[in-house]
């Protein structure tokens, strides 16, 4: 056994971090910008993402997706931020947005482009890391240079600070002349309460009301913060759509304001704005006429700054929308309305707070960003958890995490939480440890019958969690290994005990009659409904190695509920099927499935079967048979995360893992038949859900020809696991330049849907190069012992870890930056080696530092 000096280390409570320049992993240029859309909003909360122009595009603050809604009716009326500088000699007004892309310039009345008729800086580019995105621009007309700097807090372990309802928006003007300037921002905003990113308005019933039929109020207010407070008095207050936002700053001087403005056509009212603010930089009021029902709101904040200096004026968007309704018919609430009272409480109670959580944001991520891993598995792994601030993810009253697959531009996609989905993604477990546990009590608490059923997609409210009534073979396995994971990281055996009994039965569901496994040879052979949204007949490398894993995981659960019979159940079915899989479905190159149609008189359990499936069972449409599957060694992924060790041959998953590039990644798509979805185009290069070296079903799964990030990065993240390092890189190399910004936003990465969960594999890249394992039961942390500086988190602290090599020893040096660190033992992996060494803690730091000797 390990000894320790100290049992934990935890992040200095009281210790000022100092505030550093924000970290930057991905430079886009001008030519790669047209499509950057960073999210700004919390978990749960919604957003609107920041452009890669320095537009605000994609408001999606009213409990649903909004992509293209750009919060207003149209022409030059969508919100965009200007400034007005004054040399003493020459006055210049400007909106803070790069040129208009050459793309937009024809339309059929002159006024496609967003805020087309203001002037604009010339050169533009965009900086991120992130939560952090950094618009820049700069003009040689104008005297100054100007970043847009956009945030939200996201700080791992701690889902509250990480789930405000606010967009954090920095303008840092840089005077780069001789002489001291008079500089004024300004932000425009339509108070747009009840328009959702569809045409017209909605009742509480969600019918639709003509625009105009709101009658939305503004009002300048004072605290600790200066704006325009906006609400309403028109939508119906049970609707989606109700709620109040605020458009504030934290400047204390200088801030003149305009409530409305006027009311008149052809242009007068931005004229009368215009030529206000380029006056002196000073808005006038103006009062609402009464046939103005969603008034234009401006907030502007005035300063000197001398020359060749810089100053900085902030912004804070907030919003309060609480009657999100998601999946049900009735109104689930969202948690981030029960911390605050409206919009205005929101950015009260956050405004004196932001100084210290945007430092724990720039600490962690600077941390990450500056650890020793390739660039691009740190762009992946980071950017894709933007996906959990997007409308893909929510957090009902409870505080539960809730999602759909991803986002549709309007509405969500695929609604409950989908097992099949949700099992690749491994952000959410590994940085925010409480809000996977929220997910598992869903599905083992709420959603799991009796009988050990789970229904793969839960229903809302949670009182008809069940409804759905359906089993999906991978996503209840799956679900059952999440569960190890969930326990092992938190280290809560209370959270086990709470939710074994009803683990072991959704274990036991396998075996029932028709059921996945009812003969209980340890092989996974009957009807099992699965994420390519059909039954697959037979046994195949998908569903088997996720039952392996599900029975590894679930043995190692009973030994620690003392269940020893289920424990040894559990084992010797893993030994059966792993032997049998070996044996039967690896074909020398991949392993295959063998299509076994239900004879006659066959039954197959209630709930395995699903409408958008073969309706021939005596000769199934929509199988994989032959076919070489991208994801085949999916619950071997999963096992190697949870440090479950090899449920097949290991020389077989590195044959496989071969046989996968040899067969399915593809240079370009130039020659390509798809008769699906195109999610790769042209030059690029990609991996095929599945190619057919050997024979082909008359008609695959429906998907087969498609490509999919998540699955990418469960095959690339595979290869990393198994030594492959270079051929997974370039896979997840792939998948990034496809996301570069100029062809697709680089924080959205689609399948069914915008934001789509499963793109949250990306996060098991980390994992995999580092070796990192972390069981909060044991205490016990493992590393690769890969010489460098690196991240690490189990959902519940973080921090970095160094590992030098001396001569005959390592040096190790684990800080803790935030949370609590529990430690009894650290085990080390030497490169070339399968076993992991056990070393001694011979001298400790402070209580935020381990320093350990490892002898080599």
């Amino acid at each position: 056994m390990i000894l320790l000096a100290m049992a934990a280390c935890s992040a200095p409570e009281n210790e000022e971090i100092v505030s550093n320049d924000w970290p930057v992993l991905k430079h886009y240029d001008q030519e790669h910008i047209d499509k950057v859309a960073l999210p700004l909003g919390g978990i749960g909360t919604g957003i609107v993402s920041l452009g890669g122009r320095g537009d605000l595009r994609d408001w999606e603050l009213m409990n649903r997706p909004g992509k293209g809604f750009k919060a207003g009716p149209g022409g030059n009326r969508h919100p965009f931020f200007a400034v007005f500088v004054d040399d003493g000699t020459k006055k210049q007004s400007s909106a803070l947005l790069g040129p208009v892309p050459i793309e937009d310039y024809e339309c059929k009345e002159g006024r496609k482009p967003d805020n087309h008729g203001l002037p604009r800086f010339s050169n533009c580019s965009f900086d991120a890391a992130y939560p952090f995105g950094i618009v820049n621009l700069s003009d040689a007309r104008m005297p100054i240079d100007v970043k847009i700097m956009g945030f939200n807090p996201l700080i791992p372990g701690d889902a509250d600070a990480s789930g405000i309802p606010v967009a954090v928006l920095k303008y840092e003007i840089t005077n780069t002349t001789e002489k001291p300037l008079t500089v004024s921002v300004c932000g425009v905003m339509e108070n747009f309460i009840g328009a959702d990113g569809e045409t017209g308005y909605r009742d509480w019933k969600g019918d639709f009301k003509p625009s105009g039929a709101n009658d939305n109020k503004n009002v300048f207010k004072k605290s600790n913060v200066h704006g325009i407070y906006m609400y309403t008095e028109g939508v119906d207050s049970l609707a989606e759509q109700w709620g109040t936002m605020a458009l504030t700053t934290d400047a204390a001087n200088d801030v003149s304001y305009r409530t409305s403005f006027i009311s008149r056509s052809w242009g007068d009212a931005l004229l009368d704005f215009w030529d206000d603010f380029g006056d002196d930089g000073k808005l006038e009021n103006r009062k609402q006429p009464l046939s103005v029902h969603d008034p234009n709101a401006a907030l502007a904040v005035k300063t000197e700054i001398p020359a060749h200096s810089t100053k900085e004026i902030t912004f804070y968007l907030s919003w309060h929308f609480p009657n999100r309704k998601a999946w049900s018919n009735e109104v689930v609430g969202n948690y981030y309305t029960t911390q605050y009272s409206d919009a205005w409480d929101v950015i009260e109670k956050t405004q004196p707070r932001l100084q210290e959580l945007e430092n724990r944001t720039i600490e962690w991520v600077s941390a990450f960003v500056n650890s020793d891993l390739p660039e691009l598995v740190k762009e992946a792994a980071l950017f894709n958890i933007s996906t959990l601030r997007s409308q893909t993810t929510f957090r009902i009253a409870s505080g539960h995490m809730m999602g759909w697959e991803g986002c549709m531009d309007t509405r969500g996609s695929c609604w409950g939480s989908c097992t099949h989905v949700w099992n690749y993604e491994q952000a959410t477990a590994f940085l925010f440890g409480d809000l996977a546990k929220s997910m598992r009590e869903i599905e083992f608490a709420y959603s799991t019958q009796e009988n050990g059923l789970m229904s793969f997609r839960t229903n809302l409210p949670l009182s008809k969690s069940t409804g759905w009534s359906m089993a999906a073979a991978d996503g209840q396995m799956g679900t059952i290994m999440k569960m190890y994971r969930e326990w092992q990281l938190s280290g809560d055996d209370e959270f086990l005990d709470e939710l074994w009994p009803n683990v072991k039965k959704a274990v036991e569901f396998c075996w029932i009659t028709g059921g996945w496994d009812d003969d209980m040879d340890g092989v996974m052979d009957g009807c099992q409904h699965n994420t390519m949204d059909v039954e697959y007949y037979g046994p195949n490398p998908q569903m088997e190695l996720w039952y392996l894993g599900a029975l590894r995981a679930a043995e190692e659960m009973a030994k620690y509920q003392n269940d020893t019979e289920f424990a040894e159940k559990c084992h010797s079915l893993y030994e059966k099927g792993s032997k049998w899989t070996d044996e039967n479905l690896f074909n020398g190159e991949y392993y295959i499935h063998i299509i076994q149609a239900p004879a006659e008189g066959d039954s197959i359990a209630r709930g395995l079967t699903h409408s958008m499936g073969a309706k021939d069972r005596s000769d199934p449409d929509y199988q994989l048979g032959e076919g070489c599957l991208v994801d085949q060694l999916v619950g071997q992924y999963m096992a190697h995360i949870l440090d479950l060790g090899y449920l097949v041959k290991e020389e077989n998953l590195k044959t496989t893992l071969g046989s996968i590039l040899k067969y399915n990644h593809k240079e370009n798509m130039l020659d390509h038949f798809n008769p699906m979805r195109s999610y790769a185009l042209g030059e690029e290069s990609a991996l095929l859900m599945a190619s057919f070296p050997k024979s082909r079903p008359k008609v695959p799964f429906p998907y087969f020809y498609e490509v999919m990030t998540g699955f990418e990065y469960t095959a690339a993240v595979g290869m990393l696991y198994e030594g492959m390092e270079q051929e997974g890189l370039s896979s997840i190399n792939d998948i990034r330049n496809r996301y570069d910004g100029k062809k697709r936003n680089p924080f959205n990465e689609a399948e069914c849907g915008h934001h789509y969960a499963r793109a949250m594999a990306s996060w098991a890249a980390p994992i995999a190069l580092t070796g990192f394992n972390y069981s909060g039961v044991s205490k016990t942390m493992k590393f690769k012992a890969n010489e460098g500086m690196y991240f690490w988190s189990n959902g519940y602290s973080y921090g970095t870890i160094e590992i030098k090599s001396r001569n005959s020893n390592y040096d190790i040096r684990i800080k803790t930056l935030g949370g609590k660190l529990e430690l009894k033992s650290f085990e080390l992996r030497e490169k070339g080696s399968k076993d992991f060494k056990k070393v001694q803690v011979i001298e400790d730091g402070n209580e935020v530092i381990f320093a350990i000797k490892v002898r080599k």
